[in-house]
């Protein structure tokens, strides 16, 4: 039987928490407003600004307060698909400009490579939308490594705590639970896609982190699949 696939979390497992919370998190705030307002004719952004309002609640909410209420969310790290995607749209400018690069933990570059060898399938899974993802793995510090993925996920698939979100990953791969490996440093993320019936493992990057009663590694480096 044995593991044909794996899924990886992005933040705290492939990529640096404190890359998201401190480099993109801040610059998405900071350029949000002047976003909105010289891209709220492009009809994507316009549907995104639809569902802020909805969201909030706010039918009449003009492009300023879109962008406060963005801002909050962003504060308190909400996982709203309008948000994502927005967030996903001022990132690629960012990238583009070469404001930054994707932090990419060095073991998750070498496994990769390593995984693909083998003729493993990869897949992410984040709560940051599918074009960010596609961002950060693209303008990574280890060079592109999208043509190395077979596809990512987000919040579209389903909430990353409940045990649907997994089912739905499941069945698009098209393989059984038990081959699917579902590497997160999140013990309720792991927990769910237990129930699903995928593989797990836990990655623990910080002394600190809340650990379950899943294998732990510390890196990549430590993840051989037979």
């Amino acid at each position: 039987m044995g593991i044909r696939a794996i899924v990886v979390d992005t933040a705290g497992t492939t990529t640096d928490l404190n890359f998201i919370q401190d480099t993109l998190f801040p610059y998405s705030a900071k350029r949000m407003a002047d976003f909105l307002q010289s891209q709220q004719h492009n009809p994507l952004v316009d549907y995104c600004m639809g569902d802020v309002r909805d969201i909030a609640l706010e039918p009449e909410a003009d492009v300023a307060r879109i962008a406060e209420i963005l801002c909050q969310w962003i504060a308190e790290d909400r996982k709203v698909t309008p948000l994502k995607t927005l967030q996903g749209l001022i990132w690629k400018q960012g990238y583009a400009g070469g404001e930054f690069k994707g932090h990419i933990f060095p073991d998750f570059i070498e496994a990769i490579k390593r995984f693909r060898d083998q003729g493993l399938r990869v897949y992410s899974f984040s709560s940051g939308s599918v074009d960010a993802q596609k961002l950060l793995f693209g303008h990574s510090d280890g060079g592109d490594l999208t043509e190395l993925f077979n596809g990512h996920f987000d919040t579209r698939t389903g909430n990353k705590l409940d045990k649907q979100a997994y089912s739905n990953i499941v069945n698009t791969i098209s393989l059984t639970p038990r081959q699917i490996l579902f590497v997160s440093d999140v013990v309720d993320e792991l927990k769910a896609a237990e129930a699903a019936g995928m593989m797990t493992c836990q990655m623990v990057r910080q002394p600190q982190q809340r650990t379950g009663k899943y294998r732990i590694i510390s890196s990549f480096d430590e993840l051989i699949v037979e």
